[in-house]
């Protein structure tokens, strides 16, 4: 049961690092404000949700694992709203969002 256990861990953990290194270069190389605001909600929700259910996995005690339970539920509801008001305020401000002239995505041929 430990090495089902660890295994699971692991697995969350490397996904959840996977996730954020993936949404970290997304911040770098998407073109525009709002694409690299998705960007950082993906890192901040699904990268730090596997990371922290990895570690709540790990937690040998009870006091640990309902700290990094109370963390999850923090950053699942403060996230999507920070996203959402940076974006709703870009957008009162003036900034609008990269759009093709066709209306798909941008192609690099």
């Amino acid at each position: 049961m430990a090495l089902l256990l660890d295994v699971l861990s692991w697995i969350c953990l490397v996904g959840g690092g996977f996730f954020c290194v993936v949404g970290g270069i997304g911040v770098l190389r998407l073109p525009d404000f709002f694409s690299r605001l998705h960007a950082s909600g993906v890192i901040d929700t699904l990268g730090a949700g596997l990371v922290l259910f990895g570690l709540l996995l790990q937690a040998e005690s009870l006091d640990v694992a309902l700290r990094l339970v109370l963390i999850f539920f923090f950053l699942l509801f403060t996230v999507p709203t920070a996203t959402h008001a940076l974006a709703k305020s870009a957008l009162q401000g003036g900034l609008e969002p990269e759009v093709d002239d066709d209306g798909g995505a941008s192609s690099n041929s």
